[in-house]
């Protein structure tokens, strides 16, 4: 069976320690939750099976009953802390939370750098910077940046992307970009995704407060719409988003690094079919 450090699931891996003891001996769901002290039969498959959550009190039972000492169990409360939260501020502290005790235990846990590259917009900016800045200094490249950004800020961000084999750092002193993709779990990919939205959408913002209109393009369109033709609208924006990608990846003369936003979001409340005819 897999470390509990390469899980971003806990109920996936209680489900795994049930299938792994069930292999080896005779193991019942009954058996594990008197094993870890619950009244209740049925109430670890339940949770392994999404229909409710581990509580706080149960947390220390079940960690006991697989074993969980150490690291281990502290890392298996913080998923079960990820995994119960109720929004993204939660999920994310426990996120971050998860990495800083990884870190501590000089342990790499598959989602960090999902989690470090999206949680900070540097991130990916430096990695567009560095490979046409070649021999640039850290000062150099931060002064380039037009949000506020430090020299040890881009050297910690380019030792970081280096790590994580997202940028090759040549024998001459550039950089290149590898073909590396930024992978994370399915639970804590659309997190990350979302934070980065938030932060480049705060930099959209300032943007328009701070850029010329030769350098940014803004626009945008009111329109009242159904579920039906929100999906055609959304379905031509990736095809367009793909697109975009091609261009860009034509480029050979890279200058300067910008960020687009897609976005079509919600304006008000659905109108039943009741008010729509009221009048």
């Amino acid at each position: 069976m897999r470390p509990v450090t390469e899980y971003q699931d806990y109920r996936q891996y209680m489900q795994d320690f049930y299938e792994e003891r069930k292999r080896s001996s005779y193991f019942t769901w009954r058996k594990f939750a008197s094993l870890a002290g619950f009244a209740s039969p049925a109430y670890l498959k339940l949770v392994c099976d999404g229909k409710t959550s581990l509580s706080k009190p149960g947390v220390a039972k079940v960690a006991r009953a697989m074993n969980l000492e150490g690291f281990d169990f502290t890392y298996f409360a913080l998923l079960v802390r990820f995994g119960n939260a109720k929004n993204d501020s939660e999920k994310e502290a426990a996120l971050m939370a998860l990495e800083r005790e990884a870190r501590m235990n000089k342990i790499r846990i598959i989602d960090a750098d999902a989690f470090r590259y999206y949680e900070d917009p540097t991130c990916p900016i430096v990695r567009e910077l560095a490979p046409v800045m070649p021999r640039a200094t850290f000062g150099e490249i931060a002064s380039k940046i037009r949000s506020e950004t430090t020299a040890a800020q881009v050297r910690d961000t380019l030792q970081f992307l280096v790590k994580a084999d997202l940028l090759k750092k040549n024998a001459d002193e550039t950089y290149e970009q590898t073909q590396k993709a930024v992978k994370g779990s399915k639970e804590t990919i659309p997190l990350v995704i979302r934070t980065m939205n938030k932060k480049m959408t705060e930099l959209a913002a300032r943007s328009i407060a701070n850029d010329s209109v030769e350098e940014r393009n803004f626009s945008g369109i009111t329109m009242g719409i159904d579920k039906r033709t929100y999906d055609r609208i959304t379905r031509e924006i990736e095809i367009f988003r793909k697109k975009i990608i091609d261009i860009a990846n034509e480029c050979q003369k890279i200058d300067q690094v910008y960020q687009m936003n897609l976005q079509i979001f919600p304006l008000t409340d659905k109108i039943s079919n009741i008010e729509s005819r009221k009048g």
